[in-house]
């Protein structure tokens, strides 16, 4: 059985306050600070700094975060053995995922999973690449889709699809070899992509044609970057998969040397894996096998 305290502290990370934690556990808010000094003077420090807009971890406490949610992760697995040696499949799957990721892919894989597993719960998380990587590190995911980490420890990563990088245009934006973008093409033009894409491989292309971090504008998420580049105020830039089901009428141009985002599939490697993220990460490698046999995703491939 999980010691109280412990399901009290993730889930007060999980939720921001004491009192929407008490409501999750069906408690009252007095009886999660009770468990949360309890916790604290068995620990000998604050693990939270408490304020009037909720609270937040100490350094003490992010320190003890990955230890806890081991403990949390090792009681999750250990009830999901006990019921399959019962006959039954059961447990909770935490996926995180880029925005793309979450529209193109997770539909169909979790449709997929619960029709052959119908008694596991399946959470998504969508968050930002840095972000998923992180909570994967600490143990809050499971696993993980994101852009490829660098040298980032304490995590199990394997890069499973290339996906190119596209130059969005407006309708009547001309090249000049008439198939490609080239850098004769981009001078003096504003690029328009979201802040957290400005980095490793877009970061990359950019920088291969010359583009200064003055002619960037950054934006709120894929759409209303394509949405920006059909009223004429730049031109985008965005990877194949981000653009399977976007609307606008814009131009989808390849660049003329061609650079690709490289997708991860990240776990920890200080948590212990259940059966049923085992069988998930099987699934992504199936979906993505299937997909996209040549482990490349272009506008192209997807087209054809």
């Amino acid at each position: 059985m999980l010691p109280f305290p412990y399901l009290v502290f993730q889930t007060v990370i999980d939720q921001g306050t004491f009192n929407k934690a008490a409501a999750v556990l069906n408690v009252t808010p007095s009886a999660i600070s009770h468990s949360v000094n309890q916790l604290e003077t068995e620990l000998g420090f604050p693990v939270f700094v408490r304020s009037r807009n909720g609270v937040k971890l100490t350094p003490d406490g992010e320190k003890i975060l990955p230890l806890i949610q081991e403990i949390i992760n090792d009681q999750s697995r250990l009830e999901q053995v006990a019921q399959q040696i019962q006959g039954l499949d059961t447990g909770l799957i935490r996926i995180g995922a880029f925005s793309s990721a979450c529209i193109n892919w997770l539909p169909p894989l979790i449709r997929n999973f619960a029709k052959k597993y119908p008694q596991i719960k399946i959470s998504v998380r969508q968050a930002g690449f840095s972000e998923i990587t992180q909570a994967v590190k600490s143990g809050q995911l499971d696993l993980g889709l994101t852009m490829l980490p660098e040298n980032e420890q304490g995590i199990s990563c394997e890069k499973i699809l290339e996906d190119e990088i596209y130059c969005i245009a407006p309708k009547d934006f001309q090249v000049k070899n008439g198939h490609s973008v080239s850098e004769e093409d981009l001078v003096n033009c504003n690029f328009i992509l979201q802040q957290s894409d400005y980095d490793l491989d877009t970061k990359a292309a950019l920088d291969h044609y010359s583009i200064k971090s003055t002619a960037i504008r950054f934006s709120i998420d894929d759409q209303s970057i394509v949405a920006m580049v059909e009223a004429g105020l730049g031109l985008g830039i965005l990877p194949a998969l981000a653009l399977q089901k976007m609307q606008g009428e814009v131009r989808i141009l390849p660049f003329s040397t061609p650079f690709y985002r490289k997708i991860a599939l990240v776990t920890s490697n200080q948590q212990r894996l259940a059966p049923s993220s085992r069988q998930m990460i099987k699934n992504v490698h199936e979906l993505i096998r299937r997909r996209y046999p040549g482990g490349r995703l272009t506008m192209e491939a997807e087209s054809a």
